[in-house]
């Protein structure tokens, strides 16, 4: 599969790419992940005066309706540079769900936030034990007059230390695993009895444990519906993701290209032993099969395919598969300097293995797509 892009998604793609070899070379964003904050605001509000965090978004609530076809193009060109910044997070998660299920008082009070770069948001649902489950859910939510009180924990909640407003999953009815009674919940990140204990990831993002004690929230969408709300949202996160982690497929394979003539062993440039050759050309193949899968998954979640689902767990695997073996390939052909925290090589294997169990690793989602097909 091969997408043709019109005008305006080829202008898209060369100003992503511009922006990005002008200013997030490697070791810019080495200084940005090492930094206290661990991401750059200014980047970010760069990103917004550009137009990406408006891209996915609908004309309707301010953004420029490009889809999921424009957060393919902008992930992409993100994990060829190992960018940080929260997009998927704020922008494809939060903003995702914000758009599809909030009121329109909520669209018209947080998206522009989003759109302008003064907002960011993440996305509270792992809990500990609950695997990828999203219907595994022990925060409780009580109502309390007009509002809602959260009580209970999040593990592993990426982007949250960044974030202005967090999405909270959390059970209004129902027992721990019931798809039903699960709901979802706006909370300012700073709001009184939540404590954040914040870590550094190993691909060099920040996430948090966070804890709720009788924390205010603000329903999204209708009560119980939250595992619905959230199935979507985690279809169109892993095409993002999926994206990203072509992207840095591709990058790795451009590295070891050209490692592989520069290097030299026995008197001669290692590109030239038949065997890495061999082994080149299959991480050449695994990568034109993710990328060819990839954009299949993006067409199909434009148009609402039904069934997209189950691609989309298809594409999480398969991709996850490829990314490992190009990662793994990359590492052990660039030797004892692929494990090196000077070269980016090393950065990309970290990124792919952080992708690969965001939302489920490969083994669920080829367990989830059978799973799915059968049903079918």
């Amino acid at each position: 599969m091969d997408i043709q892009f019109t005008e305006e998604q080829e202008l898209l793609r060369s100003s992503v790419q511009r922006l990005l070899r002008d200013q997030y070379g490697f070791d810019a964003r080495r200084k940005t992940v090492a930094s206290e904050e661990g991401y750059s605001r200014s980047q970010w509000q760069s990103f917004a005066e550009l137009g990406l965090l408006a891209a996915p978004f609908s004309e309707d609530v301010g953004g420029l309706g490009g889809g999921a076809l424009s957060t393919m193009i902008v992930m992409q060109e993100f994990g060829r540079h190992l960018v940080v910044e929260p997009f998927v997070e704020t922008v494809v998660l939060a903003g995702g769900l914000l758009e599809r299920v909030g009121s329109a008082e909520q669209k018209q009070a947080f998206i522009p936030g989003i759109i302008a770069g003064t907002r960011t948001w993440a996305l509270a649902w792992t809990e500990k034990n609950s695997r990828f489950d999203l219907a595994n859910v022990t925060t409780t939510a009580r109502r309390q007059g007009n509002d809602y009180v959260l009580t209970g924990g999040k593990t592993a909640v990426i982007g949250a230390p960044w974030a202005d407003f967090l999405i909270v999953s959390a059970r209004t009815s129902g027992q721990q695993r019931d798809r039903g009674g699960v709901s979802l919940f706006v909370v300012d990140r700073r709001a009184a009895n939540l404590a954040l204990q914040s870590f550094k990831t190993i691909d060099g993002r920040r996430a948090a444990e966070i804890s709720l004690r009788g924390v205010a929230g603000q329903l999204l969408g209708e009560e119980g519906k939250g595992v619905a709300a959230l199935e979507a949202c985690r279809d169109r996160a892993m095409g993002a993701l999926c994206a990203e982690a072509v992207g840095a497929m591709a990058e790795l394979n451009a590295a070891t290209l050209d490692y592989s003539k520069t290097r030299k062993q026995f008197g001669t440039t290692i590109g030239s032993f038949q065997v890495l050759q061999h082994r080149m050309v299959d991480m050449f193949i695994a990568h034109q099969e993710a990328l060819s899968l990839m954009q299949h998954l993006t067409l199909s979640l434009d148009a609402g395919e039904p069934g997209v689902s189950r691609l989309a767990s298809g594409s999480k695997s398969k991709i996850g598969y490829a990314g490992r073996f190009i990662s793994d390939q990359a590492v052990q052909l660039h030797g004892g300097m692929g494990m090196t925290e000077e070269l980016n090589v090393g950065h990309y294997f970290k990124r792919i293995s952080s992708i690969n169990i965001q939302f489920g690793d490969p083994a669920f989602h080829l367990l989830r797509y059978a799973q799915l097909d059968a049903a079918a």
